[in-house]
């Protein structure tokens, strides 16, 4: 890995939205709240160490992730797109909860990026003895800073989360863990890089952009887009309350297995009547590895029937940003639905 071999020092911005990485305890009440940033930073001493210029922005005040909403993202993109071409490189720290939704809408938001917008965040404090937000946080402003030796580009030039040992694909990732250090992973696309001794980077799996517009900043998101459960024991009146909700656009519907469903009457009409007041359905299966096959079994075959579109091996979470993505942008649900008809057409490299 080479950094950034400029006549000037990488030049990196970090985004501190809050999070478990700055967070510190209450001494009463002995809960996690968040801290500033200069808390932060005086507990990561071996920054000065980089031979980079850092700057921050901080949330005020930094959040709970569990709290992050679409107006976040929006604040987060916009805030990349007006410091664009200051920097080299970006840094997004951000709590574990909703990392893998926040990483899923900024790759749609920001198009035609070019540069790394590296997210990571923490499963304790900073402050703990124990930290593993330490090493995040140093190894993705490297990965920031990282330049590709063949053609002196950034490395990465996509959204993704750095977490201990991997960098995966943004779109690509979800929470696995709870309490374990590597709490995400990329169950469908391999990871970019591997974090050892060294930093190795998997070229067959980075992204690589072949134009060179400027990057454009999409900060409309539609949020009339819900993701409804099937679960055993569910009732047509529990399905018709989800699928009637008013104003809804966009359903994730997420399924058993290769993409299937109950067969009962009940269950394929009241799709089939969403289908057609014009709300866009989209099949996400339940589990973490593989995707959805429609045509593989009856149950699932209905469902394409009723003209509920393949989300093939689509996370939740990008099947949800993607929607309020899409919709934002001003497409009508006709259009929606043929762009999600893409997502198992695009080749193995290319993102959702």
């Amino acid at each position: 890995m080479q950094q950034q071999n400029h006549s000037s020092r990488p030049r990196i911005l970090i985004i501190y939205t809050g999070g478990t990485i700055g967070m510190i305890e209450d001494p009463q009440t002995h809960t996690l709240s968040p801290f500033d940033f200069n808390h932060l930073i005086d507990n990561v001493p071996k920054i000065k160490m980089l031979d980079y210029d850092i700057e921050h922005i901080q949330f005020d005040p930094p959040i709970d992730s569990s709290n992050i909403s679409p107006a976040h993202w929006q604040q987060i993109a916009s805030e990349i797109g007006r410091h664009y071409n200051r920097f080299d490189g970006f840094v997004v720290l951000h709590g574990t909860d909703t990392m893998a939704y926040t990483a899923s809408a900024l790759s749609f938001m920001l198009e035609h990026l070019r540069k790394p917008v590296i997210i990571t965040g923490s499963q304790l404090p900073i402050g703990e003895v124990r930290t593993d937000g330490e090493e995040n946080l140093i190894t993705a402003l490297q990965i920031a800073a990282a330049i590709d030796p063949v053609n002196g580009e950034p490395m990465v030039q996509e959204v993704a989360i750095l977490f201990e040992n991997y960098l995966w694909r943004g779109n690509r990732s979800t929470k696995m863990s709870a309490d374990n250090f590597n709490a995400f992973k990329s169950n469908n696309y391999p990871s970019l890089a591997k974090i050892g001794l060294s930093i190795q980077f998997n070229s067959d799996s980075l992204w690589r952009v072949h134009d060179r517009l400027p990057l454009k900043v999409h900060t409309g998101l539609n949020t009339d887009v819900i993701i409804v459960y099937v679960h055993p024991g569910m009732t047509e009146l529990s399905l018709r309350q989800q699928l009637e909700t008013p104003g809804v656009k966009g359903i994730v519907l997420k399924t058993y297995g290769a993409g299937n469903a109950p067969a009962c009457g009940w269950f394929h009409k009241a799709i089939e009547d969403t289908v057609k007041r014009g709300v866009v359905v989209l099949n996400v299966t339940q589990c973490v590895n593989g995707g959805v096959q429609q045509k593989r079994y009856a149950t699932g075959h209905q469902l394409a029937d009723a003209g509920v579109i393949s989300g093939h091996d689509i996370t939740t979470e990008a099947a949800l940003t993607k929607m309020m993505f899409l919709f934002g942008i001003g497409l009508t649900p006709k259009q929606v639905s043929n762009s999600l008809h893409q997502i198992g057409r695009a080749s193995c490299r290319e993102r959702v």
